[in-house]
């Protein structure tokens, strides 16, 4: 979670006061909400009114004021945003905090609503489980992953759990000093929470109960968990609730096949993915492993966002040092990967990317040159071309699109 601050510069793209969003060639008028790092001239969220058609951002300015907003996640009614304050103390504890926001639904710009402790240092992901009650927030370092209730007025709660990453720490000194929990979601049908721990070269997989918001660890294996033929990776009958990378791999982010087959975890630290596939019931057996950097490179280099394109043909990975975006084709049958292409990110740092709800464009955050790049992608070859076209925002470090009615 490497975190770099530079001078930042405000939006530059075409300014307007705050209006009804434009509608793009389906009738779905799209906004893209910014959030930022704000050491500098950033102060926290931006929005953009997004027409599909053309890829074409126009800046709404900022849309809500609050300090270092490093990630955000739009609830299902499309009525509240919520986003980690990647901070190391909060009101003089070991914390960072989460902001939920109301969202204007003529104007996109956003109400601050309440802001409680994330119970854990420098929160670097949110995300909501499958009914909207409860959001889910991975402290990187704070180790730990907390569940915090969603109220009826959509402010949230308190934390109703907190939970400690643990288990053996991997080979890096420098980055793997600790648990690092940097990622979490829930499964498909709610029942369980996926984290990505760099720290513990793990993706650990805890039982979530919906009814109470709790995380919970530990239990046996089914008898396909236990057989060693499911190979090097798999978890076994003393730890079931994980799925082990390679020593130095520092999974960061996960991304997940649309039928569940397979689970695509990013390595932050060697810049890889890591194919898993699912037997059964949440076990998974690692299948591959691919660099996403060209072989000729050989500089320093920090992978950051995964995501997997509308189409399941096609995957795609941010590489930090290289500055590309990779681009990989997925085999439907066997969840293989391979890699087709290195396409710059026409800036520094791209710490993430968003591709748009009908597929038609991939956005890519430039950390530190503060611009966000857009680009069209093939729909036959998965392949990336810049449009021209480039908004001007102080340290972008996340994108999500939403859509108005």
């Amino acid at each position: 979670m490497k975190r770099i601050f530079r001078a930042f510069v405000l939006p530059t793209l075409v300014v307007s006061l705050f209006s009804a969003p434009g509608y793009s060639k389906d009738g779905t008028s799209y906004i893209l909400y910014v959030g930022t790092y704000t050491k500098g001239a950033s102060k926290g969220i931006y929005a953009y009114r997004y027409d599909d058609a053309s890829g074409q951002l126009t800046s709404l300015g900022l849309a809500a004021e609050t300090v270092n907003p490093s990630f955000l996640t739009v609830d299902q009614s499309r009525k509240f945003l919520y986003a980690v304050n990647e901070v190391q103390d909060y009101k003089g504890e070991a914390s960072g905090a989460v902001t939920a926001f109301a969202i204007d639904p003529k104007t996109a710009k956003l109400s601050n609503l309440n802001q409680v402790a994330s119970r854990g240092a420098d929160p670097c992901y949110i995300a909501l489980d499958k009914t909207g009650k409860y959001v889910l927030v991975a402290n990187y370092t704070g180790g730990n992953v907390v569940v915090l209730p969603v109220l009826s007025d959509g402010r949230v709660g308190e934390a109703s759990s907190v939970l400690k990453d643990a288990g053996a720490l991997g080979p890096n000194k420098e980055r793997q000093e600790a648990a690092h929990a940097h990622w979490i979601e829930v499964s498909a049908r709610n029942r369980f929470a996926y984290v990505a721990d760099l720290g513990l070269d793990r993706v650990l997989i805890y039982k979530f109960d919906a009814a109470k918001g709790t995380l919970s660890s530990g239990g046996s294996a089914p008898a396909a968990a236990r057989s060693s033929e499911n190979g090097p990776g798999s978890p076994d009958a003393r730890d079931f609730f994980s799925a082990a990378l390679a020593p130095g791999t520092g999974p960061r982010h996960v991304a997940f096949s649309a039928d569940g087959n397979f689970m695509y975890v990013l390595g932050e630290l060697d810049s890889t993915v890591t194919v898993f596939a699912n037997d059964a019931k949440e076990t998974y057996r690692s299948i591959q492993k691919i660099s996403a950097l060209p072989a000729e490179f050989s500089g320093h280099n920090d992978a950051a966002e995964i995501a997997i394109h509308p189409s399941g043909k096609f995957l795609y990975t941010s590489n930090r040092g290289h500055d590309s975006i990779a681009v990989f084709s997925i085999e439907k049958s066997t969840g293989r990967l391979s890699l087709v292409s290195n396409v710059s990110t026409q800036g520094k740092a791209p710490r993430n990317f968003a591709i748009d709800p009908t597929g038609s464009h991939l956005l890519v955050a430039n950390q530190e040159s503060d611009n966000i790049v857009v680009f069209n992608i093939d729909p036959a070859t998965g392949g990336l071309k810049p449009t021209g076209q480039v908004a001007n925002v102080g340290s972008p470090v996340c994108l999500v699109f939403m859509a108005m009615d």
